[in-house]
């Protein structure tokens, strides 16, 4: 394993660290080997997890669910189109 037991750290580490794996995922995904690709995926995971696990009841928006996005999209793409 890579980094401290996301059980570990408290709630604003989390948080940061959360922050950083994110932040970091496009480049690890284009750039990185597929060894560094196989530990961010893992790593990220386990934080995600340990988030979901502490906010079980967290706030989703309506508009993040599929419902939501099918409401949101009818007639609508998904990017802007480019004249």
């Amino acid at each position: 394993m890579t980094g401290v037991d996301p059980s570990r750290l408290d709630d604003q580490q989390l948080m940061k660290e959360l922050e950083t794996i994110h932040r970091t995922r496009h480049d690890t995904l284009l750039y990185g080997s597929n060894g560094a690709l196989r530990v961010h995926n893992e790593r990220m995971a386990r934080l995600e997890g340990e988030y979901l696990r502490r906010n079980p009841r967290r706030m989703v928006a309506a508009s993040r669910t599929r419902e939501g996005a099918r409401e949101r999209g009818h007639g609508e793409s998904a990017t802007p189109a480019l004249d």
